[in-house]
């Protein structure tokens, strides 16, 4: 059975890509859990109905992750708002456009590594100032298995989540005499709109799962939560996954059927 929710109360969070999928589901995940949490998407209108849907515990503002003043002005809200900043959950990321390296566009490629590697840097960097005055923190990006594996059509994707996980070990070392501790997160395949662009190309063998093969967002973000709560604080400096039984049994969620 699963576990109980963390108590994150007192605690504040910020997440990327909060406005549809993982990073909306997470967002609701921490405030059901007592923490404050700061929405942050490029899509407002979405982002202010994820905001409403959750309640006070949410302040929301437009976010592009490929512009550092905008992380900064995100950090600014999460400390003028609510105190301070204790969590980072770097979220947004593209797959879009979906193509091989041959057929790709050097300026979509370029954007995809803009959001995907830029965007977690930037947060990151953002951040940092404001756990250092809270005397710790707690950051989790969303990586993927394609940080070790090599999919056709994924070139952008697969290069930039393999960074992202030599940016995590990197930052947590860094940052561990701080207490602010890093880890990502590899949840699989997730049933959001990144998986209806993956099957529509028809390239590589993920566009072929059937739709019932993806987890769900609230699996994904449970397992964000699980991460930032005392037993997931032991789990640092790599990607942890719970494709596996034993990685979902750790953080609290049910086998898979």
């Amino acid at each position: 059975m699963p576990h109980d929710l963390p108590d994150l109360t007192g605690k504040v969070a910020l997440v990327t890509g909060a406005s549809r999928g993982i990073g909306a589901a997470t967002a609701r995940a921490f405030a059901a859990a007592g923490a404050h949490v700061v929405l942050a998407a490029r899509n407002l209108p979405d982002l202010d109905s994820v905001r409403m849907s959750i309640g006070p515990r949410a302040a929301a503002l437009a976010c592009d992750v490929t512009r550092y003043a905008d992380l900064e002005r995100a950090v600014e809200l999460s400390e003028d708002r609510f105190g301070g900043l204790d969590i980072l959950v770097n979220n947004a990321g593209l797959i879009d456009p979906i193509a091989r390296i041959a057929d790709s566009g050097p300026e979509a490629w370029g954007r995809v590594a803009d959001v995907n590697l830029k965007g977690v840097y930037h947060g990151l960097r953002a951040a940092i100032p404001a756990m250092r005055r809270r005397g710790g923190g707690r950051v989790v990006n969303i990586s993927s298995g394609a940080a070790t594996s090599a999919l056709e059509g994924w070139s952008h994707y697969c290069a930039t989540k393999a960074a992202v996980l030599s940016l995590t070990r990197t930052a947590d070392r860094e940052l561990e005499p701080e207490g602010i501790r890093v880890v990502g997160l590899s949840p699989g395949t997730v049933a959001t709109a990144m998986q209806r662009s993956i099957r529509a190309s028809g390239i590589n063998p993920v566009s072929q799962l059937a739709p019932d093969a993806h987890i769900p967002p609230e699996d994904a973000a449970r397992a964000v939560l699980w991460l930032c709560g005392v037993e997931g604080m032991a789990v640092n400096g790599e990607d942890f996954s719970i494709k596996s039984p034993e990685g979902r049994a750790r953080a609290g969620l049910a086998p898979l059927a």
